[in-house]
C-alpha cells in the first residue's frame, strides 16, 4: 500500500531533475552571457572563455549530482525514521548536493583560469 511516505521521495524526484536540466545544458549550452539560462555566477560570467567552460562543467556536475541523488533515493528507504525525519534528511541531502555541486564548478573555474 502506498502512503505519503512512499510517493514523498525528494532525492529521486531531484535526481530526474537534475539528470533532465543537466543533459539539456549539456546538449544546448548557451551560446552568451545571459542573466536567464545557463550556470550563471559572478565568476562564470567574467569572460566568454569561463562561460563557457562553466556551462560544460556544470552540466557534467549536474548529471553526476543526479547519480548520488539516486543512490541516495535507494539507501533512504532502509532508515525506520518519522516522517517529519524523513523531510528534513531529504531536503538536507538534496541541500548538501546542490551545495557540493556549486563548490565542484567553482573551485573548476578557479583552477582553470587563475589569472583572470
Amino acid at each position: 500500500m502506498f502512503s505519503l511516505d512512499n510517493i514523498m521521495h525528494m532525492p529521486a524526484f531531484a535526481s530526474i531533475i537534475f539528470l533532465i536540466a543537466g543533459f539539456i545544458m549539456y546538449v544546448f549550452p548557451p551560446k552568451k552571457i545571459n542573466y536567464l539560462y545557463g550556470y550563471r555566477t559572478n565568476s562564470s560570467m567574467k569572460s566568454s572563455e569561463r562561460w563557457n567552460f562553466a556551462q560544460k562543467y556544470s552540466s557534467i556536475q549536474m548529471m553526476l549530482s543526479a547519480v548520488k541523488l539516486f543512490v541516495v533515493s535507494l539507501i533512504l528507504p532502509w532508515f525506520n525514521s518519522t516522517f517529519e525525519t524523513n523531510i528534513f534528511l531529504q531536503t538536507a541531502i538534496i541541500l548538501v548536493v546542490i551545495g557540493f555541486m556549486f563548490y565542484r564548478v567553482e573551485k573548476a573555474i578557479k583552477d582553470n583560469f587563475p589569472n583572470e
